[in-house]
């Protein structure tokens, strides 16, 4: 004798039902009468789910809470029912699969709204920084005084007004500008942009 299961996978194949087309259609009639699910277009391991949960919310009126790790006959249902109620998932499910999980009372899960962009606060400027702008000060200096074309010294200095600073501060220009280059990964876009500017 033949497994139920194998049986009704041999009657969901194409001419399954007998080459008869009336006897077909009145063995479809009398399968839907059993579960009008019988022969659905999504697949068996979903219908397999579906139907365990609609015999839990038909027994107990609802559906319960299951968790991940929950087994029945092998298959994880809370697994299976957090996956469905995830919102990629379920904009994947057929109309009539969202309908169905609907009427055991399940919705899905709000996608989880983008974090508010946090407030701006207006940080001064770090050493880091500071030391870029300043060395990038001394060698707009040194270019307008000497011109693009002549090399910067390995041992030069420059000497810089510094906004909040009584005396000129002293860079070591013929040190920074290897460092730019050799640390440009690190620098962000408007930093890249403005050594560029300096032809560097």
């Amino acid at each position: 004798m033949m497994p139920i299961g194998q049986h009704l996978a041999n009657l969901r194949r194409k001419g399954g039902l007998g080459k008869d087309a009336d006897r077909a259609a009145e063995r479809a009639q009398q399968l839907a009468a059993v579960d009008e699910d019988w022969h659905c277009p999504w697949p068996l391991d979903w219908q397999r789910h579906y139907r365990v949960l609609a015999d839990l919310v038909d027994a107990d009126g609802q559906l319960p809470d299951i968790a991940p790790g929950v087994l029945f006959e092998g298959d994880d249902l809370g697994k299976w029912l957090q996956r469905q109620k995830n919102p990629g998932t379920w904009t994947q499910l057929s109309t009539e699969q969202q309908e169905q999980l609907s009427k055991l009372g399940m919705q899905p899960d709000q996608a989880p709204s983008p974090a508010p962009a946090a407030a701006r606060t207006t940080k001064s400027p770090s050493k880091a920084q500071q030391a870029f702008q300043r060395g990038l000060t001394a060698l707009a200096q040194w270019v307008e005084r000497e011109g693009a074309n002549r090399p910067v010294p390995h041992g030069h200095t420059e000497e810089i007004a510094v906004d909040g600073e009584t005396e000129p501060v002293t860079v070591k220009l013929g040190v920074w500008i290897p460092n730019s280059k050799s640390r440009r990964d690190r620098l962000d876009a408007e930093q890249l942009a403005a050594v560029r500017s300096q032809c560097l």
